[in-house]
C-alpha cells in the first residue's frame, strides 16, 4: 500500500501542476482586466519643483549657481548690454533713415527691466582650437521698457516695447583663448534657429498688437531680420581685449652669459662646494636654465651662454640662483639675485657683477650676510619690427593658386594624428581620403596605436563643397606576404563640409565610428581666389 500512495502522490502532484500551468496560460492570454486606466501624461514644465526634483535625482547644481549668478548680475549687466545695444543700433539706423525720409530716431528709454533671463541647460562644445563654444537654452520673460522716438516732417512719434519674451538657443564662442584675464579676447555670439519673440507694442499709448494680423507680421519680420542678421554662421562680435597684447607676442632674445663667482661660501663639512647656477625668466613657463657643475670649487668659472625668449620686457625679469650639487639629497640653495630686463639697454651688452642674496626681500636682514658674487653678461636684442608675429596671421587661411575658377577654390585637408587605434590582427595604421572619387593616402606607420602623420592633400573644386561629404578611414595594412587579413578597417569619420566653407578653416578632433577608443585629428581649410 506505500508503494501504491507514493506512486498516486507523485502522479496527482505531476497532472495538477500541468494543469495549472496550462489553465493560467489560458486565462492569461484570453482574459484582459477591465478595469485598468491609460496613465495621465503631463508635461514637464507643468510639474512642481518637488516633483521634479524626485523624477530627475541628478539635475546639476550649476544650472541653479548659474542663474543665482545672473540674477545678482542683471543690474550691472543691464546697463552693458543696454549700451552694447546702443552702439550696435547708431550705425544701423544712421544707414536706414534716408531710405524713409525720416529725421531721427533715438533711444527715449532702453532698459531690460528687472526680470533676468534664465538658462534652462548648456552644451559646451571642446575644439582642437585656442577656443571655447558654448550653446545654451535661454528663456527670458522680462519686463523691458525700451521707448524710441521717430521725427519727421515736424511730427514725433514715440514708439514702446513691452512685455518681452524669448526663447532662443544662441551658440556663444569664447575666441581665443589668452593668459590674460579674463582669459579670452572676443564673444562671438550666433543662433542656431530662429528665435520665439513676443511682445507688446504701444504707440500714443494704444496696444498696437491688438489689430488683426499686424501681430503675426511684426512677429515673423523681427524673426526674419534677427536671422539675418546673426543666424548661423553669421555672429555678432563683441571685442575684449586687444588679441594682441592678451596673447604677449615674443618680442625678443636675452642672451645670457653666465661667466664666473666669486667668494662663494663653502657648504661642505668636508671640503668646498660644488656650484652650479638656474637661470630663469620670470613670467616664463618654460624650463629654468643650467649650467655645468664645478666640484670643490668657490670661485668657478663657466663662460656659458643662453638664449632666453622675451615676451614682455617691462614685467619681466632674469633670475639667478646659485645651488651646491649634492649627490644624495636636496642641494644646497648658496645665493640669488634677479635683474630687470628694463633696465638693460637693447642692442648694448652690459655685465653686472650681483651680491648673492638669501632672498629678494629687502627687509630681510639676513641679506645683509655675504655669500660671494656672481658676474654675468647680458644683451636684450629686440625683434624688428617687420620680424613680429602678428595676430591676425597666426590663423590666415592662405589664397588660391593662379587660375582657380571664380566661384571655386581648393580643399585642403591635413591629416595630423589618430590616437587609441586598434586593429585585431595588426595595427600599422594609415589614411584613407576620399572625395568625390579621389583617394588620397598617408604613409603606413607600423606598430603604432599613436600614429602622426601631418600630411596634407588637395582638392581642386570649380563650386564650394556645401553640400558634400568627406570621407576619412584609418586603415592597417599588414606587412606580411599570405596573411589571411592582409587589411582592416581601424574606423572612419563622415565631415561635413558645410562648416569650412563658412569658416575658411576647422581643426578638430574626431571620434572614429567602429572603434572603441579612437580619435584622428583632421584639419580643413577652404582657400579661394580672393
Amino acid at each position: 500500500m506505500g508503494l501504491i500512495s507514493t506512486f498516486l502522490g507523485f502522479s496527482g502532484f505531476g497532472i495538477g501542476v500541468s494543469a495549472g500551468l496550462v489553465i493560467g496560460y489560458y486565462l492569461f492570454i484570453y482574459f484582459q482586466p477591465t478595469d485598468v486606466k491609460d496613465p495621465i501624461i503631463r508635461p514637464l514644465v507643468e510639474r512642481d519643483s518637488e516633483t521634479l526634483q524626485s523624477l530627475l535625482p541628478e539635475i546639476p547644481l550649476w544650472v541653479d549657481w548659474l542663474n543665482k549668478f545672473i540674477e545678482y548680475m542683471w543690474p550691472y549687466l543691464d546697463k552693458a548690454i543696454c549700451k552694447t545695444a546702443k552702439d550696435i543700433a547708431k550705425p544701423i539706423i544712421a544707414e536706414q533713415i534716408p531710405k524713409y525720409k525720416i529725421d531721427s530716431v533715438e533711444f527715449e528709454t532702453l532698459t531690460l527691466g528687472s526680470l533676468p533671463p534664465t538658462f534652462q541647460g548648456m552644451k559646451v562644445y571642446v575644439t582642437d582650437e585656442k577656443e571655447l563654444i558654448m550653446e545654451p537654452s535661454l528663456k527670458w520673460a522680462g519686463n523691458p521698457n525700451v521707448a524710441v522716438v521717430a521725427r519727421a516732417f515736424g511730427l514725433k512719434a514715440t514708439v514702446q516695447v513691452v512685455e518681452l519674451q524669448v526663447f532662443a538657443a544662441p551658440r556663444i564662442t569664447l575666441k581665443p583663448l589668452v593668459p590674460s584675464f579674463p582669459c579670452f579676447a572676443k564673444i562671438c555670439v550666433s543662433l542656431m534657429e530662429k528665435p520665439h519673440v513676443d511682445f507688446g507694442l504701444k504707440l500714443f499709448g494704444a496696444d498696437l498688437m491688438s489689430i488683426p494680423g499686424l501681430y503675426r507680421f511684426v512677429q515673423e519680420q523681427i524673426k526674419d531680420q534677427v536671422a539675418n542678421m546673426y543666424l548661423w554662421p553669421r555672429n555678432l562680435e563683441v571685442q575684449i581685449l586687444d588679441p594682441s597684447k592678451a596673447l604677449k607676442k615674443p618680442v625678443g632674445i636675452l642672451h645670457v652669459k653666465v661667466l664666473r663667482a666669486t667668494k662663494l661660501k663653502k657648504k661642505d663639512f668636508l671640503g668646498a662646494s660644488d656650484p652650479y647656477v638656474k637661470i630663469k625668466l620670470t613670467e616664463s613657463k618654460l624650463p629654468s636654465k643650467k649650467t655645468s657643475v664645478k666640484h670643490k670649487n668657490l670661485n668657478p668659472e663657466w663662460n656659458e651662454e643662453f638664449n632666453m625668449v622675451v615676451k614682455d620686457p617691462e614685467s619681466q625679469a632674469v633670475e639667478f640662483q646659485v645651488y651646491d650639487w649634492e649627490q644624495v639629497g636636496k642641494h644646497d640653495k648658496m645665493g640669488m639675485n634677479v635683474v630687470p630686463l628694463k633696465d638693460l639697454v637693447p642692442n648694448e651688452a652690459k655685465v653686472l657683477t650681483l651680491d648673492l642674496l638669501k632672498n629678494m626681500d629687502p627687509n630681510d636682514v639676513q641679506n645683509e650676510k655675504i655669500r660671494g658674487q656672481i658676474v654675468v653678461e647680458l644683451l636684450y636684442k629686440p625683434f624688428k619690427e617687420e620680424d613680429l608675429p602678428t595676430f591676425e596671421d597666426a590663423g590666415a587661411v592662405q589664397k588660391a593658386p593662379e587660375g582657380t575658377p571664380a566661384g571655386g577654390g581648393v580643399l585642403v585637408v591635413r591629416v595630423h594624428e589618430a590616437q587609441d587605434v586598434e586593429g585585431k590582427h595588426h595595427t600599422n595604421p594609415y589614411v584613407r581620403v576620399l572625395f568625390k572619387g579621389e583617394e588620397k593616402k598617408t604613409k603606413h606607420v607600423k606598430k603604432n596605436r599613436d600614429p602622426r602623420w601631418d600630411e596634407e592633400f588637395m582638392f581642386h573644386l570649380e563650386e564650394p563643397p556645401m553640400n558634400d561629404k568627406l570621407h576619412v578611414e584609418v586603415a592597417s595594412a599588414s606587412s606580411r606576404i599570405g596573411l589571411l587579413h592582409p587589411k582592416e578597417s581601424l574606423g572612419y569619420i563622415d565631415i561635413s563640409l558645410a562648416d569650412v566653407v563658412h569658416n575658411r578653416r576647422i581643426n578638430e578632433k574626431y571620434h572614429l565610428i567602429d572603434s572603441r577608443n579612437g580619435k584622428i585629428q583632421i584639419e580643413l581649410q577652404w582657400r579661394t581666389a580672393s
